[in-house]
This record gives structure tokens, sequence and C-alpha cells, in this order.
């Protein structure tokens, strides 16, 4: 039994010495390891690399695979595609030109109504600009009007 006792003892021993550095090792390994929201963003940048390289191959094989019939029916597809895609700039060039001219009428709108719309200000200093010069052009033409109308009698005197 003592030998038993001395045994243990000594088992006991060993592990108390060995015990700390392996707990200074693990709380080392622990330390450095990933809490869970960097876990979480591993395992999705992973799911959308595997993704992305599945549709890669996909496709790489999808054309292989594929190429013999679309080169036999590539008569037809040229021309489907051709007209698809002029059908589809015509319909988005409508619909950005009416949307364009809704906003349009909308802040036209909201100006004649008072509204001050952005950029309202802009369009007032460029009617007041309009108005100065044509006021200008008609003072000067009623000064040097009168001036011209002398010349044309001199120079067609029966007028």
């Amino acid at each position: 039994m003592a030998e038993g006792n001395a045994t243990q003892q000594q088992r006991a021993s060993r592990t108390n010495c060995t015990a700390a550095p392996a707990s200074t090792f693990l709380q080392k390994i622990q330390s450095h390891a990933p809490n869970a929201t960097q876990l979480v963003g591993f395992l999705i940048l992973l799911f959308v690399s595997a993704s992305i390289l599945l549709i890669l191959a996909s496709t790489v094989f999808g054309f292989i695979f594929f190429m013999p019939l679309i080169m036999v029916s590539s008569p037809v597809w040229f021309p489907l595609c051709a007209v698809l895609l002029l059908t589809a700039a015509g319909f988005l060039s409508a619909c950005g030109l009416g949307v364009a001219a809704a906003a349009g009428s909308t802040w036209m709108y909201r100006y004649f109504r008072g509204m001050h719309p952005p950029g309202s200000d802009r369009v007032d200093s460029a009617r007041t600009r309009i108005y100065d010069t044509a006021s200008h052009v008609k003072d000067y033409a009623i000064e040097y009007g009168g001036y011209l109308q002398s010349k044309v009698k001199d120079a067609a005197p029966g007028a």
C-alpha cells in the first residue's frame, strides 16, 4: 500500500510539473483561436469562393458540351440575339426617356407653383440675364434705329 501511495504521489508530482506548461500552451492556442464572428466570416468566404468556382467550372463544361449545338444553330441565334438586343435597348431607352420626362414635368410643376425645386435659382438668374440682355438690345435699337433709317433713305432716296 505504501508503494501504491508513493507511485500515486510521483504521478501527481509529474502531472503538476507537466500541467503548467501544457496549460500555458493551451492558453496560447486558445488566445489565437478565432471567435465566432471570424469563424462565420471564414465559412461565408469559403462558401462564396466554392460557389464561384462551381459556377465557372459548370460554365466551361457547359460550353464544351453545347458547343457543337451552338455552332450548328448559330445562323438562327445571331439574328435572334440582334433582334432581342435592339428590342431591349429600345425598351430601356423608352423607359429612361419616360422617367426623364416625368422628372422634368414634376420639376416644372414645382417651379411654376413656387415651391423652389433644386436648380430654380439658376433658372431665375438665367431668366434675369436674358431679360437684361433683351432690354439692352432694345435700348441700343432705339438709340441707333434712327441712324440706320436715315442711312437707308440715303441709299434709296425714293423710299
